[in-house]
């Protein structure tokens, strides 16, 4: 049994059965974690769809969500929708609020269009409630003033339907060079931010030379933020099925310690720069991180295109019995979707 189903099945996470991967396809590319149970991929083949894109054509996307489930138990999530017809990189022409009483059947209540605050573009929203305060924070991603990629904040609000466009303002950007040639991350984007430990963590893509990694923000109070340790440090190297592009998906805090969800992509796939799955580390301390999927990723989309699997974004959430993963992944005409994954959690030992 591999280090990660150990890892997992101390942790009762999810109930895993003992048998060998199944293949989700013959298009499939075979670049799952070995040894992963048959019990838990299947886990990734079975979905619900929740958000699909406004058209139904290659590279119209719905995807990038952020769900919480609030202290009255309603579900909120903001989406990034996504459009073909557009420069690469500005196609996100929507941040897309919802509400659903369960988690499954969604409906609109706010958009913030890319025009109105203006961004040329948006990538992944995060929404959080404040533990504090309970109201809603809702942060975005994007070329500020057309220039740098940067981490932006809307003014809270009661309620997610009431986030104010204009009062968009960035809160993480790429820092001057010191010296001409200094190489430093030269944009933000993608931020995943958890509560936890008396703070704001928020993992963010620094973009480095054209490559993507992993880089760690903390902050007291969601708006003023500093790195953990150097602006240059990555947590989570370049390296094995990973090599070409590394970035945060989500965190799921555990009895002890916490599930770190990234994604990873691999100089050999076509496209590596969308071409993403899924991978999990652990971590204790929320910095240093123990990567568990070291063979290739856990999740890839189980309705590939002859040239992509993408199953990213996703978000992870324990809900009753269950731990729900809301993810992007990728039809087979090349559009994207947003998916509900429910996995069991382990009732009994």
């Amino acid at each position: 049994m591999s280090h990660f189903v150990k890892f997992l099945s101390c942790c009762c996470l999810i109930s895993f059965g003992n048998a060998m991967p199944m293949a989700f396809g013959q298009d499939t590319p075979s670049i799952l974690q070995k040894n992963l149970p048959a019990r838990l991929v299947e886990q990734f083949t079975k979905y619900d769809v929740i958000v699909t894109p406004d058209k139904d054509a290659a590279q119209w996307w719905a995807g990038a969500p952020s769900v919480l489930r609030d202290r009255d138990g309603i579900f909120w999530m903001a989406c990034r929708m996504r459009t073909a017809d557009a420069p690469r990189g500005l196609r996100g022409y929507e941040i897309r609020i919802l509400r659903s009483d369960d988690g499954i059947h969604f409906s609109k209540v706010h958009r913030i269009l890319r025009e109105e605050v203006p961004i040329p573009g948006f990538e992944r929203p995060t929404l959080l409630q404040d533990a504090k305060t309970g109201k809603y924070k809702l942060y975005a991603c994007g070329p500020w003033k057309g220039g740098e990629w940067s981490i932006i904040k809307f003014d809270d609000a009661d309620r997610p339907d009431q986030f104010d466009p204009k009062s968009a303002r960035p809160v993480i950007q790429p820092r001057p060079k010191t010296y001409p040639r200094d190489i430093r991350p030269d944009g933000y984007k993608d931020q995943v931010i958890i509560y936890a430990q008396g703070a704001y963590h928020c993992y963010v893509i620094g973009t480095m030379r054209r490559t993507e990694r992993i880089y760690h923000f903390t902050s007291d109070d969601g708006e003023q933020w500093q790195p953990v340790g150097s602006y240059y440090d990555s947590i989570l190297d370049l390296d094995g099925w990973h090599d070409f592009y590394v970035r945060p998906a989500s965190i799921l805090p555990l009895e002890f310690g916490y599930l770190f969800v990234y994604e990873g992509s691999n100089t050999k796939w076509h496209d590596p720069v969308y071409n993403m799955g899924t991978g999990l580390a652990f971590t204790f301390d929320l910095h240093e991180l123990k990567e568990l999927t070291t063979d290739g990723p856990l999740a890839i989309s189980s309705t590939p295109s002859p040239n992509f699997h993408v199953l990213r974004y996703s978000c992870w959430l324990r809900v009753n019995n269950e731990l729900w993963v809301y993810a992007e992944a990728v039809r087979p005409n090349e559009s994207h979707e947003i998916r509900l994954f429910r996995l069991p959690v382990l009732a009994e030992r």
